[in-house]
C-alpha cells in the first residue's frame, strides 16, 4: 500500500473515531475525550510531520482541560449542593437501561427517572428531591457542554492538520 493511501485511510478512521469521541462526551457509555486524545496521538504517529504534532499538542490541551473542567466543575457544584455520587450513578445506570427500553430518548428519560427516584428515596420529600435533581442536571449539563465545546475545538485542530497535511503533500 502506498503511503498516500495509508494516510487517507488513517485520516478517515481518525475522523470516525473523533465522532465516536464526541458522542462519548454526551453519552456516558462511550469514552469521550480519551478517545479523541488517543486517536490524535495515533494519527500523529502514523502521519508524522510538524503539523500533526502541533495539532496533537492542541488536542492534548483541549482534551485534558475538557475532562478536568467537567470533573472539577461537576464535583464542586454537586458537593456544594450536597448531592452525593450514588444518585448520579443510579441515574446513569437507569439511563443506560433506558437506551434499550426507549430508543433515542431513553438515555435522558432513564437518567432523569433514576436520578429523581434516588433523590426522592434519599430526601423523602418530592420538592427537595426535585431541587437537588435539578441542581445535578444543570451541573452535569454545564460540565458536558464545556467538555463538548473543547472536543469540538479538538476536532477543528485535527481537521486543520489533516487539510494542511494533504494540501502540502
Amino acid at each position: 500500500m502506498d503511503p498516500l493511501t495509508l494516510d487517507i485511510l488513517v485520516t478517515i478512521l481518525a475522523g470516525i473515531l473523533f465522532l465516536v469521541g464526541l458522542t462519548g462526551i454526551v453519552l456516558p457509555i462511550l469514552p469521550g475525550s480519551i478517545t479523541i486524545l488517543l486517536t490524535m496521538l495515533v494519527w500523529a504517529i502514523v502521519i508524522g510531520g510538524w503539523t500533526s504534532w502541533v495539532a496533537f499538542g492542541f488536542v492534548a490541551v483541549f482534551s485534558i482541560a475538557g475532562m478536568a473542567a467537567s470533573y472539577v466543575m461537576t464535583g464542586r457544584n454537586l458537593k456544594k449542593a450536597e448531592v452525593p455520587n450514588w444518585p448520579i450513578v443510579v441515574g446513569i445506570v437507569c439511563g443506560i437501561i433506558g437506551i434499550f427500553v426507549i430508543p433515542v430518548l431513553g438515555l435522558f428519560i432513564g437518567f432523569l427517572v433514576g436520578l429523581y427516584g434516588s433523590e426522592l428515596y434519599r430526601r423523602r420529600d418530592a420538592k427537595l428531591a426535585w431541587e437537588s435533581s435539578w441542581v445535578a442536571i444543570k451541573t452535569l449539563g454545564i460540565g458536558i457542554a464545556v467538555e463538548l465545546g473543547l472536543g469540538f475545538l479538538s476536532t477543528i485542530a485535527f481537521a486543520i492538520a489533516a487539510v494542511v497535511h494533504f494540501v502540502g503533500a
